[in-house]
């Protein structure tokens, strides 16, 4: 009875549209004061939440992503990426995901991820007869790419909540992000191919494709660099982001399109993007040590560890329950309420937490491009200045594979776990 009084309780306090950062912890001080329990463990708990060595990494990747996207490096992987494959059918959406994919690589942010590459995409992409909401959904789809593939802040924030290795994580997130991105290519092939506005794009020549290649080298080494340190062992993900941001600093500083307002902009937008995640934690933190008090985690584990003795059912009631969360919440909050709940369940329903984690973010993936608050949805809106039912009707596909993939996970878990574990 307390458990449903208390998911009443967040409930009406996201219907009366408190930011969920303040839900969480209003909701949780409450549940201390009633314990009754000292209210001086809220700033303990909070300032514990906050001396993280790991969380370095949110701000650092952060700071790193606004820099690319002021800099305007979205535009040169775009073009690199079009010169390659832009005169194959649908090439400028195979162009569109690749970039998201590269971007995403850079980034570990989807927000930034949609914002870049859509800036460029859907000015060429209307421009050449796709049908607008298509270019739309696909660009929201591709943004959800940065969230998956390394280095991804939700994996980070997983990690750092369930105290599993993060580069681990990172690993297990490959095989996943790069079958997302081949099933989204494969239906935008299709959708493009056989759709009424399909226009041929002329090959580009070698010459072009060197220039674009060569204009869009210093990012992909930096990627490939940010990555390779973090798995070989080189560099922990906070240290990796430090480097990354002065990188990306120097990158675009080089190539002239970096000034001091435009830096002054980069840390201002990284800022705000950071302070929303670190209030967002520190009320999830609260809220998650006054449920933790109350036994919630532990009870319901044991109800499901009595009522559900199937893995396979387990993961589906996990599942339905966070698509419908994903109705009301954006990933991130759906991340730090749900794994503290749903963690402990893992050893008794046997299913590995390195997985777990994986197929747990590919649900909330698509929680962004799910209306009512899904955020890729509203960046997309706002860049191709579009009504957000024309995104929504574009963009319904992609979820759908996103599904898709969640389902693939489930049946063949070396997707994810073959990487890690076997490479």
């Amino acid at each position: 009875m307390t458990s449903f009084l208390i998911l009443a309780a967040l409930l009406g306090l996201m219907f009366l549209r408190v930011p969920i950062a303040f839900a969480l912890g209003a909701l949780g001080v409450a549940l201390l004061w009633a314990f009754p329990l000292p209210l001086n463990a809220v700033p303990q708990r909070l300032y514990g939440t906050m001396d993280s060595f790991e969380l370095l990494a949110v701000p650092m990747f952060l700071l790193m992503s606004n820099v690319l996207l002021k800099g305007g490096i979205g535009k040169d992987l775009f073009s690199a990426v079009q010169s390659w494959v832009g005169h194959w059918p649908g090439g400028l959406g195979i162009a569109t995901i690749l970039s998201c994919g590269l971007f995403s690589a850079v980034s570990g942010s989807s927000v930034a991820t949609a914002a870049t590459i859509g800036t460029v995409a859907i000015p060429e992409m209307t421009a050449r007869g796709y049908d607008r909401p298509f270019v739309l959904g696909l660009l929201a789809a591709g943004g959800t790419l940065g969230i998956l593939i390394p280095p991804s802040i939700p994996l980070i924030l997983y990690g750092i909540v369930t105290e599993n290795s993060i580069p681990t994580l990172f690993m297990a997130g490959i095989g996943p992000g790069l079958f997302l991105a081949s099933a989204f290519i494969l239906y935008g092939i299709s959708f493009s191919r056989f759709g009424p506005n399909y226009h041929k794009t002329p090959r580009a020549s070698w010459a072009e494709r060197g220039q674009a290649s060569l204009r869009a080298a210093p990012t992909l080494l930096l990627a490939t660099g940010i990555i390779g340190s973090i798995y070989l062992g080189i560099a922990t993900p906070s240290e990796a982001a430090g480097v990354g941001f002065v990188l990306a600093l120097i990158i675009t500083t080089a190539l002239g399109r970096m000034t001091l307002a435009k830096v002054r902009e980069a840390t201002h937008a990284a800022m705000k993007t950071t302070t929303v995640v670190f209030l967002i934690i520190a009320g999830a933190k609260v809220f998650s040590y006054a449920i933790t008090l109350y036994r919630i985690p532990q009870d319901i584990s044991v109800m499901l560890s009595s009522n559900i003795t199937s893995p396979t059912l387990f993961i589906l009631a996990v599942g339905l329950v966070l698509l419908f969360m994903g109705f009301f919440l954006e990933s991130l909050s759906m991340l730090l309420i749900m794994v503290p709940v749903l963690y402990p369940s893992l050893e008794s329903m046997g299913v590995d937490p390195i997985w777990f984690g994986i197929f747990f973010v590919v649900l909330i993936e698509t929680a962004l491009i799910t209306p009512p608050v899904g955020m890729n949805l509203f960046i997309i809106q706002g860049v191709g200045k579009a009504r957000l039912s024309e995104v929504v009707r574009g963009a319904w596909p992609f979820a759908l594979i996103m599904l898709a993939t969640a389902a693939v996970l489930w049946f063949w878990q070396d997707l994810a776990l073959f990487i890690p574990y076997r490479l």
